[in-house]
């Protein structure tokens, strides 16, 4: 039996099939008939009619075609893509030698069609699907082929799944460009961060400090005299104007002397704790604060121009959910507030300066997991003695001749980080904090002191018992 490679169909075109048609009409017209007395004959398009078969051929395979009678001839519509070799009368074999869509007729020694084979080939997805099962346990991913493309879609636990089963494709395929991934996320995507930001700062002065002076009056002037004024050069002046003071004046001369002493302890509690929700990917930011304006410069025509700079509790993250309930978050935070230290006078205008502590970083944990973001212990002492030399370094008398000034300064900051995956829900199961408040009646805040009613709630049931007694906002 011979092999027959390479045999085309030819199509037949317009112009064929409009002159047949003409033809069929006008023996119709000479003969008398009519359509009525015609029988239609139905055209099956390829792989459609009754010896018509379809085969999906995997790339760089071949398939054994079976006949129920002999064949004589075996053409291929295009032998590019698919080749046939003929192996007995009733034996074919079609071999894919790259990825489209063929025909393949086969017709017995009558000329009359035996099959007519509509064979498309397309890569073998088997071992792909094999590597995502394996990589991907957790994930429902289907994979499909269309033309030299490949189709992903079904859903997988967290992006990072996605996109690893966009690799797998890639690298089988040798393209990204010929990966469509449609693969859905089957999680939570979104994401609530709360943050708390504690700061605790105690700072301690101390001032101690003697002053004195006076004089000698001879024959109606002065003829000598002393004073030893001790400043407090550190925190510049007295902390207060209590002292101890004493003084003398007689006829031939007056004396003076002034004690001080201090302490002053001071306490600074810093407690923010914001809130944010954002989807996975995208990010969102947050300020609790306000601007203050800064002159940076003057226009053309003499006006002083201004740009305004935040200050306040600050926080931007980005989370990107990895996998069930790990969360990856890109994170930065800010605390800053105006301060006198450091501030900067021109022009007759004072422009603060900022207190900031701020920290920026990229965590994995869990929802509902917490981390400390940062922690910062600092201690600043600064002690100043002023003094005479030499009498200042008097054992017990050297203090009337020196002045101590003290400070102290410590800060403790810790920032938490809470990430959470939540739903949606339904407004009624929210609360804000003016849900009951009602604004006293003037009788009630005139008589009682009160700025808001007190009310009962009814229906609350504690031990089958309502609640008795004010129920409301608590002023403290």
């Amino acid at each position: 039996m011979s092999v027959l490679r390479n045999v085309k169909i030819g199509l037949v075109t317009s112009t064929l099939l409009c002159c047949l048609v003409a033809s069929a009409q006008a023996e119709l017209k000479g003969s008398g008939r009519t359509p009525e007395n015609i029988m239609l004959v139905k055209i099956d398009a390829g792989g459609e009619g009754p010896k018509s078969e379809n085969l999906i051929l995997p790339l760089d395979k071949g398939a054994i075609i079976e006949l129920p009678a002999d064949a004589r001839d075996v053409m291929v519509s295009n032998p590019m893509i698919v080749e046939a070799v003929v192996r007995s009368p009733r034996q074919v074999y079609i071999f894919s030698r790259q990825i489209g869509q063929a025909n393949v007729f086969i017709l017995d020694a009558a000329g009359k069609q035996i099959l007519n084979l509509e064979v498309q080939v397309e890569r073998d997805l088997d071992a792909l699907q094999a590597m995502v099962d394996k990589f991907l346990p957790d994930s429902r991913v289907t994979i499909e082929s269309i033309n030299d493309n490949i189709v992903l879609s079904g859903f997988v636990s967290s992006p990072a799944a996605a996109e690893q089963a966009r690799d797998l494709a890639a690298r089988f395929v040798g393209d990204p460009a010929r990966v469509l991934n449609m693969v859905a996320i089957d999680t939570n995507e979104q994401v609530m961060l709360k943050v708390s930001i504690v700061e605790m700062q105690r700072n301690v002065s101390k001032q101690f400090g003697a002053s004195w002076g006076g004089s000698y009056i001879q024959n109606g002037s002065t003829s000598w005299g002393f004073d030893n004024l001790n400043p407090f050069s550190l925190i510049g002046s007295a902390l207060s104007n209590t002292a101890a003071t004493y003084a003398y004046s007689g006829p031939r001369g007056e004396a003076s002397a002034v004690l001080r002493m201090l302490e002053r302890v001071g306490l600074v509690r810093t407690l923010a704790e914001p809130t944010l929700t954002a989807i996975s990917g995208e990010s969102a930011n947050f300020l609790a604060g306000g601007e203050f304006p800064v002159p940076t410069g003057v226009d053309r025509d003499g006006n002083v121009v201004v740009t305004f700079h935040q200050f306040g509790v600050g926080l931007g993250f980005t989370p990107v959910v990895m996998s069930e309930g790990r969360i990856s978050l890109k994170i930065s935070t800010e605390a800053s507030e105006l301060a006198s230290a450091g501030a900067l006078n021109f022009g007759g205008t004072t422009i603060p300066s900022l207190r900031v502590r701020r920290a920026e970083t990229t965590v994995e944990l869990p929802s509902g997991g917490s981390m400390v973001m940062a922690g910062l212990l600092q201690e600043d002492i600064r002690q100043n003695i002023d003094g005479i030399p030499g009498a200042k370094d008097v054992p017990i008398l050297g203090a009337l001749f020196r002045s101590r000034d003290f400070e102290a300064n410590e800060t403790e900051l810790v920032i938490i980080v809470t990430p959470y995956l939540v739903n949606p829900t339904n407004r009624g199961n929210l609360v804000t904090p003016v849900d009951g408040f009602a604004a006293a009646s003037d009788l009630d805040t005139i008589l009682m002191g009160r700025l808001n009613k007190v009310y009962g709630v009814s229906g609350q049931e504690v031990s089958k018992r309502n609640w008795q007694g004010p129920v409301g906002m608590i002023v403290q």
